[in-house]
């Protein structure tokens, strides 16, 4: 019976040789990254290539369950899956080798070509995770042979031999020969587990440190000060109610949304960054961030949407960009007739689709934002340059970290989500959304405001009307409109009686259009549906 027991203790130790090949597997791998290809990191890899994959709607349950966070969620899974993965191939070594090193080179491959299958790879990038392999499966072998003649000599050692195996103290008193022994067997799969797991751990976690240090551009964009712009955005008197629980007029950065298909921010210096203006051109230009500078800033107020807000959502949002009209810069290369569309390209490789006239039309303020609410874009919101295009849902138009321009066709080419289901052209559905009360808290009865805001970004808000309990339509109070690209606040003062009550919104824009009461999805062309929403009033 002790015997059994003992026996498949040794199955948990050959789940940790595996952890411990698995680590070394990753450390290695993170190591000749830094030397070789610092976007060569396998988990990195293949979570990029996960979200690259992974149908449409478990996008859409990711974004919706985990919002901003769903790219931790993303890693934690992925590192869970590791570990489980890592154990398994341990036992199998253990228990019928190269099982278990096959496991770990079928994991190589597989993280080799997520990596080199991901745009811009350097010439190299392959080289971490095959070396990562090599070194994991040869850590592994040593590993699980140490184990395997633990336990061999466990099973032929006395009863005085294996109490000695697991005591503290080795034996002091060997002759020549007694080597295999359980107690020196045991000591030494110990000796090289506790070396290669610490020597992994170490070396794996200041390679990232490292890497991240030298990639990270944090404290270049801190030092930059932007030239002041030509023209600044005049807010009017009376644009932003002062209303508790109403989101504020210009989104403050640290709350702004963020969607992307980016694991981690591209950490981009301005001084190397170029962005290039190609295809269907009379030449092709090469532009540089103090290129974009020397044209003059101007500051615009826009208000940007996610086609993955769903109705009442918070993925919109509205700030001050400081930028360069984008029409300006097509001028430059200069568009050949035919052309329909422009292809932006992030230096991750995501692309987006966006209607050449929407670049190009004389009252649209589609521009390539280098700032945002007063300073430089943040890394996650897309520094050094982004674009910025009103009317449009994101995902066509508002590409960040921006490193190319194609003017093409939308016959020709397609754009990153285009495939994945949705539409190659977005315009924004207009909307309206109700702040405060919040759903699902309680109120106070007697006087209260309801409040929200609505946008119908290039054309404008002619008017929001709230409903109460299915009753009349009746107009609210709106506040005074920055333009039309920006949303506007509104209210109306509700006299609340105790009870349960529903609270519905719905908005005009300013050609006369009622807000689509249908209730769609976010694919393909973003969600539409009035806002209902139900209040407990005590």
């Amino acid at each position: 019976m002790v015997q059994r027991r003992s026996g498949k203790r040794f199955f948990v130790w050959a789940a940790l040789a595996g952890l411990i090949g698995g680590g070394v597997f990753l450390a290695t791998a993170e190591v000749f990254a830094l030397l070789f290809a610092r976007t060569a990191s396998p988990i990195l890899a293949v979570g990029g290539f996960v979200i690259d994959i992974v149908p449409q709607p478990f996008k859409e349950f990711a974004i919706a369950t985990f919002g901003e966070y769903d790219k931790i969620a993303l890693l934690a899974g992925l590192g869970l899956a590791v570990l489980i993965a890592s154990a398994i191939a341990g036992i199998l070594q253990f228990v019928r080798p190269p099982l278990g090193v096959i496991a770990l080179v079928i994991a190589g491959v597989l993280s080799t070509a997520a990596i080199v299958t991901r745009a811009g790879v350097a010439p190299l990038a392959f080289l971490p995770p095959v070396l990562g392999t090599v070194v994991g499966s040869v850590i592994l072998v040593l590993l699980c042979r140490r184990l395997r003649g633990w336990r061999d000599s466990f099973a032929g050692a006395s009863e005085d031999d294996r109490a000695t195996a697991t005591t503290d103290d080795p034996p002091t008193d060997l002759a020549e020969g007694e080597s295999a022994r359980p107690g020196i067997d045991r000591r030494r799969f110990f000796l090289l587990a506790a070396v290669a797991g610490a020597s992994a751990l170490v070396v794996g976690i200041t390679a990232r440190t490292v890497s991240m240090a030298v990639s990270s551009v944090e404290a270049v964009r801190g030092a930059l000060k932007l030239p002041s712009p030509k023209t600044t955005v005049t807010v009017p008197q009376g644009a932003e109610l002062d209303i508790p629980g109403l989101s504020k007029l210009f989104t403050p950065n640290k709350d702004f949304y963020r969607v992307d298909t980016a694991l981690t921010v591209p950490s981009i210096d301005p001084d190397t960054w170029r962005l290039v203006i190609d295809g269907m051109v009379d030449q092709r230009v090469e532009m540089s961030f103090q290129d974009i500078l020397d044209m003059g800033l101007d500051e615009y107020a826009i208000t940007l949407t996610c086609v993955s807000n769903e109705v009442g959502g918070e993925l919109v949002g509205n700030a001050k960009w400081l930028g360069v009209p984008l029409r300006d810069v097509l001028k430059k290369a200069g568009v050949q007739s035919g052309a329909d569309m422009v292809l932006s390209r992030s230096v991750d490789g995501y692309t987006a689709s966006t209607p050449l006239s929407a670049l190009t039309d004389d009252d649209l303020d589609a521009i390539l934002a280098v700032g945002m609410n007063g300073e430089p874009l943040s890394l996650e919101h897309g520094f050094p340059v982004r674009m910025v295009v009103p009317g449009l849902y994101g995902y066509v138009s508002a590409t960040k970290w921006l490193t190319e321009l194609k003017v093409t066709t939308f016959a020709e080419d397609e754009a990153y989500w285009t495939p994945r289901g949705y539409s190659a052209e977005a315009p924004i559905k207009f909307s309206s959304r109700v702040d405060t009360p919040k759903i699902g808290e309680a109120v106070d009865a007697g006087k209260i405001p309801i409040a929200g805001v609505a946008w119908a970004q290039s054309v404008g808000i002619e008017r929001v009307e709230v409903s109460i309990d299915d009753g009349d339509w009746v107009a609210a109070t709106l506040s005074t409109p920055i333009n039309d690209d920006t949303w506007v606040q509104w209210f109306m003062e509700w006299d609340a009686t105790p009870g349960t009550h529903y609270v519905a919104v719905r908005a005009v824009n300013k050609n006369g259009d009622l807000q689509i009461q249908e209730r769609a999805p976010i694919a393909p062309n973003g969600s539409s549906g009035w806002q209902r929403s139900l209040v407990r009033v005590t």
